[in-house]
C-alpha cells in the first residue's frame, strides 16, 4: 500500500497545487507518465487527509495549440481498481485527444496507510475531485477545450451521477463536456432479486450508519483478477497492492453510498452529454477461474445495465462486446478490438471528424501493446 496520497510525493498536499495549475511529478507505476495532487478539504468520512491525484502521459500527444482540435479525456477507475490501461491512453492519443485519469480519493495512488481503500459513505463526494480535475484539464488544454468523461463500472455510475449534477448547478462548465463512454457501469446490485428489496435496503442503511466500515460477509472471487493478470492467465501488468486479486473488502458505508447513487439514476438522470455504454453480452457468477471467465462479466449483471441504461439520458447508445470481460479494455484480443471500434466509430460521430485517422490502425496501435506496464 503506498505510504502517501501519491506515493511519490514528499512535498506536503498543499504544496502540490499551484497556481494557476498543478505541480507534476514522474509516476512510480507507470512510464513517461506523471502525476499531480489535487489536495481535498478535510474527509467527512474522519480519515485525514485526503487528496485525488491526476496522472497524465509526460509529454502529452495528439493536441497542438494550433490544431484548433482542443479535445481531452478525463477518465475514471472503478473498485478495486486505479489508472494502468496505457494502450487506452493510446487509443485516444491516436486519435487526437490529450489523455488523463483521476484517481480518486483513497483509491489507487491517492490511497493512504491509514485510509480504508475506496471507502467513501457519499458518491456524491468524488464531485469535488472530478470538478477540480475538469478545470485542471482545461487549464492545460485550452480555453475551448472539449472534455470527453470516460468511467468504469463504479466509476461509471459516479460520473454519471456528477454530469448530472453539474448540468444542473453550473451549465457553463458541463457545455465543455463533449461526451460519456461508459464502461461496464455499476448501474444496479448484481445478485440475486432479494438483495435489491427495500427490506434489505433498509438493512444496509441501518447497519452503514451504524459501522459504516463493516465488512459485508461474502466471499471474494478470485476469477476476475485471475483471468486479467499476467501472473496467473491474464496479459495485464498492475500492482496487486492497489488492485488485489480478489478485489478489497466491501464495506456497508461503501455499498449503501452506490445503493443511493443507484436508486437515484432509476428515477432518471441527465448526463446532458451524448453517451456511449460499452458492455459484454453475457454475464456470469463463479469463484473460480475457468476459461469460460475470460468471455463474459463476472463481476456485474449486464441485463441491469441494459435495463436501466435509457435511464442515462436520451442520447444513449449502448453496444454488447460479444466475449467481452468487466473491463471491455481488458478483454481477450477479439473482444477488445471491437471495443476499440465502437468506440473509434462513436468518437466519430460526436466529433463530426470528416477524415479521422484511421480507426483500424489506432485501434492496432492500442491493442497490439497487449500488456500494459
Amino acid at each position: 500500500m503506498p505510504e502517501s496520497a501519491a506515493g511519490d510525493t514528499p512535498e506536503s498536499a498543499a504544496g502540490d497545487i499551484t497556481e494557476p495549475g498543478l505541480t507534476w511529478h514522474p509516476d512510480r507505476y507507470l512510464d513517461r507518465y506523471e502525476i499531480a495532487t489535487i489536495p481535498l478539504g478535510p474527509d467527512p468520512d474522519g480519515e485525514d487527509p485526503i487528496s485525488a491525484t491526476l496522472i497524465r502521459h509526460s509529454a502529452p500527444e495528439g493536441v497542438s495549440p494550433d490544431s484548433g482540435q482542443h479535445r481531452a479525456v478525463l477518465h475514471v477507475h472503478g473498485f478495486t481498481d486505479y489508472f494502468f490501461q496505457q494502450p487506452l491512453a493510446d487509443f485516444f492519443h491516436a486519435r487526437g485527444y490529450a489523455f488523463y485519469a483521476l484517481d480518486l480519493r483513497k483509491c489507487g495512488r491517492s490511497l493512504r496507510e491509514n485510509q480504508t481503500p475506496h471507502f467513501t459513505t457519499d458518491l456524491g463526494r468524488y464531485g469535488e475531485e472530478l470538478t477540480l480535475a475538469l478545470r485542471a484539464v482545461i487549464d492545460e488544454v485550452g480555453p475551448d477545450a472539449k472534455v470527453v468523461v470516460a468511467g468504469h463500472s463504479t466509476g461509471g455510475l459516479t460520473t454519471s451521477l456528477w454530469l448530472d449534477r453539474l448540468r444542473q448547478d453550473n451549465p457553463a462548465l458541463h457545455s465543455r463536456i463533449d461526451g460519456a463512454v461508459l464502461n461496464s457501469p455499476w448501474l444496479d446490485l448484481q445478485g440475486e432479486a432479494v438483495l435489491r428489496t427495500f427490506p434489505v435496503t433498509m438493512v444496509i442503511k441501518a447497519v452503514a450508519r451504524a459501522k459504516p466500515k463493516q465488512v459485508l460477509p461474502q466471499e471474494l472471487s478470485l476469477a476476475y483478477g485471475h483471468s486479467l493478470h499476467e501472473s496467473a492467465h491474464g496479459e495485464w501488468s498492475y500492482d496487486l497492492r492497489l488492485k488485489p486479486m480478489g478485489g478489497f473488502p466491501v464495506t456497508f458505508g461503501f455499498i449503501d453510498a452506490v445503493r443511493s447513487g443507484q436508486r437515484r439514476l432509476h428515477r432518471g438522470i441527465d448526463v446532458g452529454v451524448p453517451t456511449l455504454v460499452l458492455r459484454s453480452n453475457a454475464s456470469m457468477s463463479t469463484h473460480a477461474y475457468s476459461p469460460e471467465v475470460d468471455a463474459a462479466d463476472v463481476v456485474l449483471d449486464v441485463r441491469h445495465m441494459a435495463r436501466w441504461s435509457a435511464h442515462l439520458g436520451d442520447r444513449v447508445r449502448v453496444v454488447p462486446i460479444t466475449g467481452a470481460r468487466h473491463d471491455v479494455f481488458l478483454s481477450a484480443k477479439p473482444a477488445r478490438e471491437s471495443a476499440y471500434r465502437a468506440l473509434g466509430e462513436w468518437l466519430t460521430e460526436i466529433t463530426r471528424d470528416i477524415e479521422p485517422p484511421l480507426i483500424d490502425a489506432a485501434a492496432d496501435n492500442a491493442t497490439s501493446a497487449g500488456t500494459a506496464r
